[in-house]
């Protein structure tokens, strides 16, 4: 063919792809399947040397299309992938395991688990090797759907209890499960990476079976290799397996110190924050106080009263006995900036008190140490309590007006 010829084939593909991309952002999922069929033929009419196996985007076009069309069926859907399956061996197993998520998606479950059979034991000379990533996704979600059997078998064994010929079978069934879904959840959470569901499933099944030193191990190698990226989870599943089995406090406080580094927002930090308050030791009293200030720097948390009634109770402890007012100076000089338009405005004293009466207490609580009894948050919602006669907020105002120097002390 001449290079016009080319240049103009070249270009009408990209209209065609244009076209389909247009016709699938705007939901029009028949006018997309047209366009894709062109697409199609007109690839087959393709005789370019410099040929860039498309396969790929036809996969992923086509697929994108078939779960939204309203005339496909999953015969259609299985029928094109296999296709897809043919065409695209250089991404043989990445379409065998988007498949069984599919499956997966529309409750097909020995469907999926039979595909994903099927993709372990291909082999196909290099391509097998270098797709031995996928190879081990493909072992690993098997892995999974052998959990969620073995999950199974143990509620029937749990519900009916172990009582006849019957039973033996399911326990048969369940300790098969076990194995195969051990096998391959052990091999896929040694490799570095973020395997979240597959720790729980992997832990989960060695808890039951009594192996707590093997989930302990699991654990703390997930949460503390270096070669594994930081996530926030790994520390919250250890965390919660410790609190579980009756651990230290010193090992809770030590997972949850981790967490808080990684994310000071996270809901486990009332936790952390309630167990450093009961500590004996100045130095994790401090740290609690830091923690509670540090989580409600964050939107999510403004209206959160647990927080709110955690910093309240620290802060009037500290007011209290006079002692480390220098605590929360430090804590208030890198907020007193933004934390009254934040916080304790008079738009959200109105709100807090129409919405929540506990919340506003304790906010008012908080405001008045850190700005004063002129705070015009702490003004609104102790002026409303007192009027509705309600006696927590006389106490309040009074207790306000009565440490009004250390407002002083804490804002010099």
């Amino acid at each position: 063919p001449s290079h016009e010829y080319k240049l103009n084939f070249k270009k009408s593909k990209e209209v065609c792809l244009s076209y389909i991309q247009d016709a699938m952002l705007q939901k029009q999922w028949k006018r997309a399947a047209e366009f894709l069929t062109f697409y199609i033929e007109s690839l087959e009419k393709d005789f370019s040397t410099e040929y860039m196996g498309p396969s790929e985007m036809i996969w992923r076009i086509g697929t994108e299309i078939l779960c939204h069309h309203s005339n496909s069926s999953m015969k259609e859907f299985n029928s094109f992938i296999e296709q897809m399956k043919t065409l695209g061996v250089k991404r043989y197993l990445k379409v065998c395991l988007e498949h069984a998520f599919h499956l997966l998606c529309n409750g097909l479950i020995d469907e999926a688990y039979q595909n994903l059979s099927l993709a372990e034991s291909w082999r196909f000379g290099e391509q097998t090797i270098i797709q031995n990533k996928e190879l081990k996704l493909i072992q690993a979600y098997r892995g999974l759907l052998d959990y969620y059997s073995w999950r199974k078998q143990k509620n029937i064994l749990l519900e009916h209890g172990q009582d006849g010929f019957e039973d033996l079978s399911v326990e048969q069934e369940m300790h098969s499960c076990f194995r195969k879904a051990a096998v391959s959840l052990k091999e896929i959470i040694e490799i570095p990476g973020v395997w979240d569901l597959f720790v729980k499933c992997y832990v989960d099944l060695l808890e039951f079976y009594g192996d707590h030193n093997e989930a302990r191990q699991v654990l703390n190698e997930y949460a503390y290799n270096s070669k594994f990226p930081a996530n926030p989870n790994a520390h919250v599943y250890l965390y919660q397996f410790l609190k579980r089995h009756g651990e230290s406090k010193k090992s809770l406080t030590s997972a949850l110190k981790i967490l808080h580094d990684i994310v000071p927002s996270h809901e486990l930090m009332i936790d952390f924050n309630i167990m450093l308050q009961k500590s004996k030791k100045r130095k994790k009293r401090r740290l609690g106080l830091e923690v509670i200030f540090a989580a409600l720097d964050y939107a999510g948390w403004k209206e959160n009263v647990k927080a709110w009634s955690c910093l309240a109770r620290q802060m009037k402890q500290i007011v209290m006995s006079e002692k480390h007012l220098d605590w929360i100076k430090q804590e208030w000089n890198s907020r007193k900036d933004w934390w009254p338009a934040f916080h304790f405005s008079r738009y959200l004293a109105k709100r807090n008190w129409q919405e929540n009466e506990s919340l506003s207490y304790e906010k008012a609580l908080v405001a008045g140490i850190l700005l004063g009894k002129d705070c015009k948050y702490f003004k609104y919602i102790s002026h409303q309590g007192c009027k509705a006669q309600v006696k927590r907020f006389r106490i309040l105002k009074k207790f306000v007006n009565k440490h009004s120097p250390v407002y002083l002390r804490i804002s010099s």
